[in-house]
């Protein structure tokens, strides 16, 4: 068999999958491993991620929490990680955490699990893309102030720089769905370059590195906070940066054997982000100046002070920081792309209001582009946080962790109380755990529970109306919304995947189910005519 029938034959394997679930095939299945790989790892980009939120280490905890927290949740990532893993080849589908829940939790609850994990996913993702925006926009304007330093930095230039960010990622993800793959390719080979010049860098100019005791056992604290309190909000930055790496599960219905190839870039993506999170932090400690000043750069981004302290160079750190640039904005289009995805699929199972048309996919380019827009939408919404707040930033940080973290955790929690009822299904994927599968579930879900708690602490004291964190808030507003379009609508309409076994869980209409046979029936006979 050549190559070209053999991914033909794929294709069409994985189209009978998704049919079989209830699906059927209408977006472009053009994602191959490296390209997904590269797709994972441009959002998870762990290395950039904890620098893009260093100022959040810096101040609770310093070097020693940074290090050995990123270390900790690493190891527990791998255990979420492979959980998803084992569900995503069983299920591959766009709608990820909350098409698993559907299947896998117990019947009585299982399509109010459900659809509580879209609403979680969901806000996790649309907001990491707003993050990320603010990111990119802080990494650009931090650039400008070192260059000029009459320049200020005022919250309205974040927050229109970041406007523009998700406009300009709306126009690839419309105009240019063809390019994912090969933008994709084309990052992952720049994100590992960026990362080994950046450390050789700033380990090589820099002639003024801390002594390994400040890097590992001095403790810096500027929370206003206890120390204990200080280094539990310090797992806020190594939490954020390993997320996301559920990614390839929202677009396996855009790629070339799914059923396998998205598996293991979800676990490359998490061992790839834990190596490269590991070395930069330590090249980054070595090489920090004073942590105070660090911290209160005009620049805004800590990063960049010090790849300036390092160099000693304007144009030097600029070079560093625009290698950064580039993958912040490749990341920001990857996060719209996954977030639409996810909209995608939760509007074809009536998730969502005016599901009809956030469904829709455009037959030309075979994007979803009504579902493209709202999430560039959402993510506008949640940058202009920053009007209102100092710690807006770190709050939209902690609602998008919080909320990726928590849609982790529902699918575990399925599992695991499927074991307890009775009602636990094998998963038949070709990426499977055996009997680790259970122990694995347990370790990410009480991981994942600990975390998601600590999300919800303000980050400095004495805590008013300008510091407060407001993430419990936002996610209360979240799940207030969930419980009324429920009652509103979802409980009558919401839908899921549709396999044998899940159909009764899942109450599926029985309308839908007759016209879908009636469909089914037609097609067939005119296939034999």
């Amino acid at each position: 068999m050549s190559t070209h029938e053999k991914v033909f034959s794929e294709d069409v394997q994985e189209d009978t999958v998704l049919e079989n679930l209830g699906y059927q095939q209408e977006l472009k299945r053009s994602f191959g491993l490296l390209g997904m790989v590269g797709f994972s790892f441009s959002i998870v980009t762990s290395w950039t991620a904890l620098g893009g939120v260093l100022i959040v280490g810096v101040e609770s905890g310093g070097p020693p929490v940074m290090i050995y927290s990123w270390i900790g949740i690493s190891v527990f990532a791998l255990a979420v990680a492979y959980s998803m893993a084992e569900m995503c080849s069983a299920y591959p589908l766009a709608g990820g955490q909350y098409s698993w829940v559907a299947v896998l939790a117990p019947p009585k609850i299982a399509r109010g699990m459900s659809w509580a994990t879209g609403w979680l996913m969901i806000t996790g993702i649309l907001a990491m893309g707003a993050t990320n925006n603010f990111i990119g926009a802080n990494f650009i304007l931090g650039q400008a102030n070192l260059s000029f330093p009459s320049y200020t930095i005022e919250r309205w230039h974040t927050v229109l720089l970041a406007y523009l960010i998700a406009l300009i990622s709306t126009g690839v993800n419309i105009y240019g769905p063809h390019l994912l793959d090969r933008i994709s390719r084309f990052i992952l080979l720049w994100n590992i370059l960026s990362f080994v010049i950046v450390v050789i860098t700033i380990l090589a100019t820099n002639d003024h590195k801390q002594p390994a005791s400040f890097v590992f056992h001095d403790f810096q604290n500027f929370t206003g906070f206890s120390t204990g309190f200080a280094a539990i909000l310090g797992l806020l930055q190594s939490s954020f940066g390993m997320c996301c790496y559920d990614a390839p599960a929202h677009m396996t219905e855009e790629m070339k054997n799914a059923s396998k190839e998205a598996p293991k870039a979800i676990i490359m993506s998490v061992y790839i982000g834990a190596i490269t999170g590991f070395i930069f932090l330590i090249s980054v400690c070595f090489c920090i100046g004073d942590i105070s000043s660090t911290a209160s750069s005009t620049t805004g981004v800590p990063l960049i002070q010090i790849f300036y302290d390092s160099t000693g160079s304007v144009v030097g750190a600029c070079f560093l920081s625009s290698l950064i640039v580039v993958i912040v904005l490749v990341c920001a289009n990857a996060l719209l792309a996954e977030g639409s995805r996810s909209l995608f699929a939760f509007a074809r199972d009536h998730g969502l209001p005016f599901s009809s048309l956030f469904a829709k996919v455009e037959s030309k380019r075979q994007v979803p582009v009504y579902a493209i827009l709202l999430a560039c939408a959402v993510q506008m919404a949640l940058n202009s946080i920053y009007f209102g707040t100092l710690t807006g930033f770190n709050t939209v940080i902690s609602i998008a962790t919080e909320g990726f973290y928590l849609s982790y955790a529902m699918p575990l929690l399925a599992r695991i109380l499927s074991w307890f009822t009775g009602d636990v299904k094998i998963l038949s994927g070709p990426y499977n755990l055996g009997r680790w599968g259970i122990i694995m579930n347990v370790v990410g879900l009480s991981f994942l529970v600990f975390t998601s708690i600590t999300f919800n602490f303000p980050t400095l004291a004495p805590v008013d109306s300008g510091n407060m964190n407001y993430t419990s808030a936002a996610i209360g507003i979240i799940g207030l919304i969930s419980i009324i379009t429920w009652l509103i609508s979802g409980r009558k309409d919401f839908t899921g995947p549709q396999i044998a076994g899940a159909v009764p869980v899942l109450e599926v209409r029985a309308t839908e189910l007759l016209d879908n046979l009636d469909e089914k029936l037609a097609e067939k006979s005119e296939t034999k005519d």
